[in-house]
Order: structure tokens, then C-alpha cells, then sequence
């Protein structure tokens, strides 16, 4: 499913301080293993992000640069939904960890973990 080029720049939105969770959201509990899956997602998200965007800010032609959004969007979508995210459910869980300082540092612990695999040693 295509998500219309703007997965990118909504979800960098939400992580620049949007309010996307609901209040039973914020105080909603994450496990051990939740939190390591959105580690994951936020990680490859990451990677594929700046990898997008650097090939679409070298692309002259517009066309390319449709066509690579559309395909970086399929990217993230499919690395969140290996780790059991839609785009809609890693947005809300990126909001509630971002609004709760124990979930943060907890996120952040995970997040670090995961910078520090070798490239494609994450079981996935």
C-alpha cells in the first residue's frame, strides 16, 4: 500500500513534536520486548530515511524523486511491519515513548543496543 510520499515527512513531523496519542496512550505500559521491536522499527526507519533522502535530494528529474519517495515510503512501511507496526501504531507508540521519560530512556537504552549491531545481525 502506497502511502502517498508523505510517510516520511509525517512521521519526522510526529517525532519533531506532534501529538498524536491519546491520553489512555500516553499512560499506556510498554513490555521489554514492545520496546525493543520499536527500538528496531525506529532504527531502520532511520537508515531508510536518510538513505532516501539523500538519493532524492541528487535526483534533477521529478519524476525520479516521486518515484523514490513512493519507493522509500514502501521501504518503511515494510520495516515497521517486520517489527508489527502499521505507520499509524509506530506514530502512537513513538509519541507515548517521546511523552514518558521512563518509556524514553528505556526507548533510547534499546535504540543505542541497536546502532551498535552489525549491519543485518538484528534477527528479524
Amino acid at each position: 500500500m502506497m502511502i502517498r510520499g508523505l510517510l516520511f515527512g509525517a512521521l519526522f513531523a510526529l517525532a519533531l513534536g506532534g501529538s498524536g496519542a491519546t491520553a489512555q496512550e500516553r499512560g499506556k505500559s510498554y513490555s521489554d520486548r514492545e520496546l525493543q521491536s520499536f527500538a528496531r522499527a525506529y532504527v531502520d526507519f532511520h537508515k531508510i530515511k536518510n538513505d532516501y533522502d539523500a538519493r532524492i535530494n541528487r535526483a534533477s528529474d521529478a519524476n525520479e524523486r516521486d518515484r523514490l519517495r513512493r519507493e522509500g515510503d514502501a521501504k518503511v512501511e515494510a520495516a515497521l511491519k517486520r517489527q508489527g507496526f502499521t505507520t499509524d501504531s509506530y506514530a502512537k507508540t513513538f509519541t507515548t515513548v517521546n511523552n514518558s521519560e521512563q518509556l524514553r530512556k528505556k526507548a533510547l537504552k534499546y535504540i543505542e543496543d541497536e546502532r551498535k549491531k552489525p549491519q543485518g545481525a538484528a534477527v528479524r
